[in-house]
């Protein structure tokens, strides 16, 4: 059995401890540490909860729509037609997102030479 310390006594320093919060030697006794992958899984898990639901939708919305776009027009299924306009709205953010991305790498190079 370890005896306690005195953290009170100022001759007695506390053991430094790692981010994780685990002790220098090693983590806690049965618990396992977090890696990347592991938050890579977590990620690919929900993505397949979120692919089945659109499956879903888009098997419940089969009625056939015109699309007019710029000149052309077609027939799609509801559900279809609206998950194209979700995929170009999420393209459209990512463009936009890599563009200020960039502009900031570009500061920042510029902020570093």
């Amino acid at each position: 059995m370890p005896v306690p310390r005195d953290t009170h006594d100022p001759a007695v320093r506390p053991e430094p401890t790692r981010p994780g919060g685990g002790q220098p030697g090693g983590d806690q006794p049965g618990k396992i540490r977090r890696t990347r992958i592991s938050g890579t899984w977590v990620a690919v898990l929900a993505s397949v909860v979120v692919l089945i639901f659109l499956l879903v939708f888009v098997l419940q919305n089969p009625t056939g729509v015109t699309i007019h776009f710029l000149g052309f027009s077609g027939t799609l299924p509801l559900g279809v037609a609206l998950l194209f306009g979700a995929i170009a709205g999420a393209v459209l953010v990512g463009l936009v997102g890599a563009a200020r991305i960039m502009q900031l790498r570009r500061q920042a190079k510029r902020g570093l030479h």
